[in-house]
């Protein structure tokens, strides 16, 4: 059974994760202030640059009074710096909140335990690691972002019941569904809760995508195109549906555009997601083709693999990425089938 500590953390969680897909590079955080064992206040961080968990708690408060005998719940640890926002612990210890439960401290070096300090050091009594793993993997895009140093990565790909992800005679721009209507809105889905999304030139020059959120009410992902040769036409979809798009091709190219980001495509990969971590990109959902996926796992970079299976045959055409040595997960979507893999410990981002 869960004691009263555990299950306001856990409403500290619930409330964190309305963020999703819209905090980044911020954490996703849910805050709760409880006074004579009553909930008195809540709120979590909404967008990016609005105000913290804590902030929109205190404010719901209507006896402002009431704060200053009550507890503060929140499942990541209070920041102790300026950016968008002022400080939130600089708010607690103003409003004389005398208690601060907190799930797990913050891995950025900004507040990694800063936070925390202040509140020691102005009396205030605070007790950390209440449901911890559980936070951690809250917001598992932040901690791999800041102890990595790269984003999250999810691997996302669609095969026939043969094992293939395309057929060998597929046309230009036509695309080959292997999949139901409810699969493809889940992954629409997954796309709005993430930064970017990535695939190889071959993906645009054969399926013409728009890699967009039109089965889903949600942001859009900005496009990573994986291009060491710029292949990519001016007319494509991608190109006409977003503003912003990281296009990576080979330092050699000469050829600039708006887009272009020169890379050394002989250590494509470290270079790839050390441009991204410089740019504060906390996920990338890989969506393809094989050759891009098999890439990420071929150098184990890559935090999770979700897998759709349909009911068609192909019976020749491009393999499908493989992941060996690891337990997968089945559920049914549909018609299909939905395999995941965890590929993280939360303990060891």
């Amino acid at each position: 059974m869960l004691s009263n500590e555990e299950l306001l953390m856990k409403r500290c969680i619930y409330l964190a994760k309305k963020g999703l897909g819209s905090t980044s590079p911020n954490p996703m955080v849910g805050a709760v202030i409880v006074c004579d064992n009553k909930i008195i206040g809540e709120g979590f961080h909404k967008n990016f640059g609005e105000n913290h968990a804590e902030v929109e708690a205190i404010n719901s408060v209507k006896n402002k009074k009431l704060l200053e005998k009550s507890t503060l719940y929140v499942n990541l640890e209070p920041c102790n710096h300026y950016g968008k926002t002022p400080p939130c612990s600089e708010l607690i210890i103003k409003k004389k909140i005398p208690s601060v439960i907190i799930g797990t401290s913050d891995p950025n070096p900004k507040v990694s335990g800063l936070g925390i300090q202040k509140l020691k050091n102005n009396n205030i009594n605070v007790k950390v690691g209440v449901l911890e793993d559980e936070c951690d993997k809250l917001n598992k895009r932040f901690f791999c972002y800041h102890k990595n140093k790269r984003p999250y990565i999810i691997l996302k790909w669609a095969q026939s019941e043969d094992g293939f992800i395309s057929p060998v005679n597929q046309k230009k721009g036509e695309i080959f569904w292997i999949t139901s209507t409810e699969s493809r809105q889940i992954t629409h889905k997954w796309r709005s809760e993430e930064d970017t999304i990535a695939v190889g030139i071959n993906t645009i020059y054969k399926d013409n995508p728009e890699l967009t959120t039109r089965y889903w009410n949600g942001k859009s992902p900005t496009p990573i195109i994986i291009d060491p040769n710029n292949r990519i036409k001016p007319n494509s979809k991608v190109l006409k549906k977003h503003n912003k798009i990281y296009h990576f091709i080979d330092k050699k190219i000469k050829i600039n555009n708006k887009h272009s980001i020169h890379i050394n495509f002989k250590k494509s990969i470290h270079e790839l997601l050390n441009n991204l971590h410089e740019n504060k990109v906390n996920s990338i959902l890989v969506e393809g083709g094989r050759k891009t996926i098999q890439k990420f796992i071929d150098y184990n970079f890559w935090d999770e693999a979700r897998c759709f299976v349909g009911k068609k045959k192909i019976y020749d055409g491009i393999k499908a990425p493989e992941i060996k040595n690891k337990e997968w997960i089945k559920k049914t979507i549909s018609t299909d089938l939905l395999y995941s893999v965890i590929n993280y410990s939360p303990n060891k981002l």
